[in-house]
């Protein structure tokens, strides 16, 4: 099993990536998340998922193990495939993924092609309980909510959805409060 690759970027496409390591060329599905950070990289290095189907070998790649290892949840349940899985990951932050799975929020879920709310309340109900529901629930919902707030804001200035969770994405665990996240935010975005 691949489990991590280092190398040199050969080509990007739309949703992968092809990496040379040791002269064998790997394509590996990424986030655009991922994508973005590659641009102007020669050298990169992912953790990786491969995903043995009967017709095909598919590499996924994450910038982070805690990545790969949410992936890895996801793709353990009943319906969701390493394509939605990803999705899913691409959405948010991931401890905003992971608040958001504890507190029972559907919404970033559903935001994903392919999941709708019956999916989006199974993978709650099969990793609530994984993710530690009971622990992030304490401060999980007030930051779930400053999180939203923020994405809303930066829409209401004229970005997209996928602009602002990115820039979101960037901003440090330690800044807290709704203004000071957006503050933050947009400095990530104005770079």
């Amino acid at each position: 099993m691949i489990g991590y690759l280092k190398g040199k970027i050969l080509m990007r496409g739309d949703r992968f990536i092809i990496l040379d390591a040791n002269g064998i060329g790997h394509k590996i599905f990424v986030t655009p998340e991922i994508l973005k950070k590659a641009r102007g990289k020669e050298e990169f290095s992912l953790w990786t998922h491969l995903h043995v189907r009967e017709t095909a070998l598919e590499l996924y790649g994450f910038m982070e193990y805690a990545e790969l290892e949410l992936f890895e949840l996801l793709i353990s349940i009943s319906g969701i495939g390493p394509k939605s899985a990803l999705g899913i990951i691409g959405i948010a932050p991931l401890d905003t993924l992971k608040q958001a799975i504890s507190a029972g929020e559907t919404t970033y879920l559903t935001k994903v092609s392919g999941i709708g709310r019956k999916i989006a309340e199974k993978i709650i109900i099969e990793l609530r309980e994984k993710l530690g529901g009971a622990d992030f629930m304490e401060g999980g919902s007030n930051m779930l909510k400053e999180s939203q707030d923020v994405l809303q804001a930066l829409q209401s200035l004229g970005y997209s959805l996928r602009e602002a969770r990115e820039a979101l994405k960037q901003v440090p665990k330690e800044i807290e409060g709704t203004n000071n996240r957006i503050k933050e935010a947009l400095k990530m975005l104005g770079k």
